[in-house]
């Protein structure tokens, strides 16, 4: 049970939101203005605040500016009569959870308040304890890079802005979308995950647009499709690079026009969706190759977040490590473990080419395996537990074996020995990636431009 705290100077609207919340369970405490409220915060725990806006005395962003600065984990709803973009704005960037206006729809607001008590319940009492972890609308971490991210999401979350989120796999993209839409206006709603290159070409109209009865051998009844399900809310298109020309020419009509049609449908229907889409793919090299429309791409990326990976925000390794302990650890049925030092030094040096999954994934195995309440670096993965023999492997490394002695080597020169590395390694990068040039770029981090004139250079077939 949650105690929330109501501001607002209407009476009426004090009593409906506390009958709602106490039917929700939860425990109503009420002041009519931001002075009264500031009153409650110093005496009492809250662990939420919904406040109007327009109030006598202190309003609801002066309070909330009061409530940020000195504790900034409470979550504030702002509800208002008056609805301004100024005021989301500053709303937003004043620390805001989200922003509502009124008249509001019950399912609506009482989305909102779960979703904000799930992240945010409490962490007033959990900044202090171990089990406390750094971040934002249930992202792990604290580093600059994501701070960025943090700030980026608050501002362009109010908006309708379709939103391409560009990574690598396993850096938490579909959590940011999460994070955009539970802090969007329209909370409330259906945010429907859709990926991509799950779904065949062949059903992929049917599955995104949905089907009337008797269309298709199979059609056996009226179907909705996800993009439905997801109106007056978010549709997040995972793997968006995957698409194939001819769906991604539907989907761009569908953005353009607003509009659709059923699979063997006659009529049209209005769609009222935000896009928030996401790749690991470099679209802007996909367009130069032909392989994604540029009209698509600018109607997809109206705001572009890039994540950062995991070897670039080393200093969050610590708050994701805390936070799958905790995870697992209740998971499995095992007592709260943690990790020895020595345990921890690798993790930092090790540079997580499958990023927070692969993190994840170590820590989960790490408290499965550890035979003790302290995980020991033989309870971690393989690269980890093995570290520094990789680093002596890499030192003597099989290409240079190849070449002869250390005597051989210097008679060859650095330009004759570097050259036999980098044709070596981009055939090997090509043939990992089953000669998809623009996978093997990914691998090697060079553009697809440089992979295609080094292949030309060495002759690479």
């Amino acid at each position: 049970m949650a105690t929330i705290l109501i501001v607002d100077d209407e009476l009426s609207m004090r009593e409906f939101l506390s009958i709602l919340l106490e039917k929700q369970g939860h425990s109503a405490v009420t002041a009519p203005n931001g002075r009264e409220a500031v009153k409650i915060l110093q005496t009492r725990e809250i662990h939420l605040v919904i406040s109007d806006i327009r109030m006598p005395e202190m309003g609801g962003l002066e309070l909330l500016e009061n409530i940020k600065r000195k504790n900034q984990f409470i979550p504030v709803l702002m509800i208002t009569a008056f609805a301004s973009p100024e005021d989301a704005v500053l709303a937003m960037k004043g620390g805001a959870y989200d922003y509502i206006t009124k008249p509001f729809k019950v399912d609506e607001i009482k989305q909102v308040i779960e979703s904000a008590l799930t992240g945010s319940e409490g962490q007033t009492a959990q900044k202090n304890s171990p089990s406390f972890s750094g971040g934002f609308a249930g992202i792990i971490g604290e580093s600059p890079k994501m701070i960025k991210i943090y700030e980026l999401i608050k501002r362009i979350a109010p908006t309708h802005a379709n939103v391409l989120i560009n990574g690598e796999s396993g850096t938490g993209k579909e959590l940011v979308a999460q994070a955009i839409h539970n802090n969007s206006r329209v909370a409330g709603n259906h945010f429907v995950p859709i990926t991509c290159n799950a779904i065949p070409e062949t059903l992929f109209e049917s599955e995104l647009f949905g089907h009337v009865k008797g269309s298709f051998t199979g059609a056996t009844a009226n179907k909705i499709g996800l993009f439905e399900l997801a109106n007056d809310g978010t549709a997040f298109l995972d793997e968006i690079g995957e698409l194939t020309p001819m769906v991604q020419t539907k989907l761009l009509r569908v953005l353009q026009e607003r509009e659709f049609k059923r699979v063997g449908d006659t009529k049209i229907s209005k769609i009222n969706v935000r896009i928030i889409s996401a790749t690991n793919r470099k679209l802007e090299e996909e367009i130069e190759a032909k392989r994604f429309r540029e009209d698509l791409y600018y109607r997809l990326a109206v705001v572009p977040i890039l994540m950062p990976p995991l070897r670039e925000r080393k200093e969050d390794i610590p708050l994701l490590v805390n936070h799958f302990l905790h995870k697992y650890a209740k998971t499995l049925g095992r007592s709260l473990q943690r990790l020895s030092t020595e345990a921890m030094e690798i993790l930092q040096k090790y540079n997580f080419p499958g990023n927070v999954r692969e993190l994840e994934n170590i820590i989960e195995r790490g408290i499965a395996l550890s035979p003790s309440e302290t995980i020991q670096p033989e309870s971690l993965s393989l690269p980890l537990r093995r570290h520094d023999d990789l680093v002596a492997r890499q030192s003597s490394s099989p290409f240079l074996s190849e070449l002869g002695s250390e005597e051989d080597l210097y008679e060859e020169g650095l330009e004759s020995v570097m050259t036999h590395f980098e044709k070596k390694l981009i055939e090997l990068a090509l043939k990992k990636a089953d000669f998809s040039k623009m996978r093997a770029a990914d691998l090697l981090k060079i553009s697809f431009r440089s992979l295609r004139y080094k292949i030309q250079k060495y002759h690479i077939t």
